[in-house]
């Protein structure tokens, strides 16, 4: 349950609102911009669940309530200014109310952020898995647990190689299939890089 963030912390404006931005605690991807007020953060608080106030409705909203969706609040951060909401959620679906992931699914999506590349790797590891569409190298890998293990192992070695003797791009370029091939090894096991992660985290306390 999110601690540490009180209501005379935060500089309300007229209306009583204050603007949230809601992020997907294990991806770091933006899901929604939403408003807050006193009651809605007292429920979030209460229910460690994103709870928030509908400007068009009047009225509070437990997110997900209707759908299901819900969105488990890991962490609440304010801004230097005290007037702007960050919720670090895990969502149990979709965020937006179309379906989509996010609300933000529309515009200049085809230029990718280079934190959102694992993620989007990992929903296709989904996809496939669930579709095992022919000739997929995925699926020979999520099928053949022994070659996981070497193709990371293989490449784990190569990324030294390219280290020690190849150029910056050849690093890179190395270093990106041992990603590629961890996290089908991780996903194998259905376990995510998140979760290394958050070992990684714990580590730092």
């Amino acid at each position: 349950m999110p601690v540490g963030l009180d209501a005379d912390q935060i500089s309300f404006d007229a209306q009583g609102l204050v603007p949230c931005v809601i992020q997907d605690w294990r991806t770091g991807e933006v899901l929604t911009l939403a408003y807050m007020n006193e009651l809605a953060l007292r429920r979030t608080h209460e229910s460690g669940e994103l709870h928030l106030w509908s400007r068009s409705r009047g009225e509070l909203w437990h997110k997900g309530a209707t759908s299901g969706n819900t969105q488990a609040v890991r962490a609440l951060r304010l801004d230097c200014d005290g007037d702007a909401v960050l919720a670090l959620v895990e969502p149990a679906g979709p965020a937006c109310h179309t379906g989509e992931r996010t609300c933000f699914h529309r515009g200049d999506t085809e230029a990718t952020a280079p934190h959102e590349a694992l993620p989007a790797l990992e929903r296709t590891l989904d996809q496939r898995a669930a579709e095992r569409p022919q000739g997929s190298y995925v699926v020979k890998l999520l099928d053949d647990a022994p070659l996981r293990g070497e193709k990371v192992q293989e490449e784990a070695e190569e990324v030294v190689r390219a280290a020690r003797e190849e150029t910056d791009d050849r690093v890179d370029e190395e270093a990106a299939d041992l990603l590629f091939h961890l996290t089908v090894l991780l996903h194998g096991r259905e376990r995510t890089l998140a979760d290394a992660c958050e070992v990684l985290n714990g580590r730092r306390r």
